[in-house]
C-alpha cells in the first residue's frame, strides 16, 4: 500500500506543477522562455530516454513471461502504437483552439503579467491572420459564451493530462524511482503548459483569480485520471489477489511508452523550439536524456 501512496505523490506533484507555470504567467514580471525552452526539452529527454530503455523493456519482460518470447513482443509492440494511437485520438477530438499545448505570443502573455499592458489587436489577428505574429490567436468572444470556452478549455486540459498521470503513476507504481524522474519530467512539461493554459482562459472570463484556479485544477486531473485508473484496473483485474495481473502491467507499460513518446514529439519538442532560440531544445533534450541515463545507471 506504500508503494501506492508513493505513487500517487509523485502524480500529485507532476499535476500541481501547471499551476507554477500560472503563477510564473501572473506574478511574474517578465517570462524566461529560454528557461521554458530548455526545460520542456529537458522534459522530452526524459521521457522518450526512458521509455525507449526502460519502460517499454520492462512490458515486454513481463508479456514475454506470460506469452513467450514470440508473442510477448509482438503484444508490447501493439501496446506501444496503441498507446500512440490513444493519445493521437484524444488531440484529434480537441479542436486546436483550445488544445493546452498551443504556444501564444509574448503580446498575448504580456497583459497576465501587467493589468496596464495594452490588450493584443485581436481584430486585426481576426482579419489579417496570416500577418499575425508567431503563435497568436484570436481570443475574441461572445460574452454568452465567456463561461461556457472557460469550461471548455479545463476540460481539454484534464482530457490531455488523463494519460499524463497514467504514465507517471504506473511508473512509479513499478518502480519508485523512475517515476520520480518522470514526475519531474511532465512537472517542467506542466509548468509551460500552465502558462499557455491561463491565457485562453484570462481571454475569455477576463478574470485573472478564475484563470489561474482552472490552470491549478487542471493539473489535478493527472492524479485524478492516475487514480480512476488503478482503481478500475484492480477491482475489475485485480482479482482475489488484490495484485494486477504482470501480464495486464505488461500491456500498460507499453501503452505508457507510447503516450510518453508522442507528448514528447508532438507537444514538448514543438513548444520547446517555439520558446527558445538556436539549440536550446536540443540542449534540453540530450541533458534530459543524459540526466536519465545517469540515474537509471546510478540505481543498478
Amino acid at each position: 500500500m506504500r508503494e501506492v501512496w508513493i505513487a500517487f505523490g509523485l502524480t500529485v506533484f507532476a499535476g500541481a506543477a501547471t499551476g507554477i507555470g500560472s503563477a510564473i504567467a501572473f506574478f511574474a514580471k517578465r517570462t524566461n522562455y529560454r528557461f521554458l525552452s530548455v526545460a520542456t526539452g529537458f522534459s522530452a529527454g526524459v521521457m522518450i530516454y526512458v521509455s525507449f530503455v526502460e519502460i517499454l523493456f520492462k512490458g515486454a519482460e513481463s508479456l514475454s513471461e506470460a506469452y513467450g518470447e514470440y508473442w510477448g513482443h509482438w503484444i508490447n509492440t501493439a501496446s506501444f502504437f496503441g498507446g500512440i494511437a490513444l493519445i493521437g485520438v484524444i488531440d484529434k477530438l480537441i479542436p486546436s483552439a483550445e488544445n493546452p499545448h498551443e504556444v501564444h505570443s509574448k503580446d498575448e502573455i504580456e497583459p497576465l503579467h501587467d493589468p496596464s499592458a495594452p490588450m493584443p489587436d485581436f481584430d486585426a489577428i481576426a482579419a489579417h491572420p496570416k500577418d499575425a505574429a508567431p503563435g497568436a490567436h484570436d481570443h475574441r468572444v461572445h460574452h454568452r459564451k465567456l463561461m461556457r470556452m472557460g469550461l471548455f478549455t479545463a476540460l481539454a486540459i484534464g482530457i490531455h493530462n488523463f494519460p499524463e498521470g497514467l504514465a507517471t503513476f504506473l511508473a512509479a507504481l513499478d518502480d519508485p524511482s523512475v517515476g520520480m524522474a518522470i514526475a519531474v519530467a511532465i512537472a517542467l512539461h506542466n509548468i509551460p503548459e500552465g502558462i499557455s493554459v491561463s491565457v485562453p482562459i484570462f481571454y475569455a472570463t477576463g478574470n485573472r483569480k478564475k484563470a489561474f484556479i482552472y490552470s491549478m485544477l487542471s493539473g489535478l486531473a493527472e492524479p485524478v485520471g492516475a487514480g480512476i485508473a488503478y482503481l478500475v484496473l484492480l477491482f475489475f483485474l485485480g482479482g482475489d489477489t488484490g495484485v494486477i495481473p504482470p501480464q495486464v502491467m505488461g500491456v500498460l507499460f507499453g501503452g505508457v511508452a507510447g503516450i510518453m513518446v508522442y507528448i514528447s514529439l508532438d507537444e514538448l519538442l514543438p513548444t520547446s523550439r517555439a520558446y527558445g532560440k538556436g539549440h536550446d531544445s536540443l540542449i534540453g533534450l540530450i541533458a534530459g536524456m543524459a540526466m536519465m541515463a545517469l540515474s537509471l545507471l546510478l540505481m543498478k
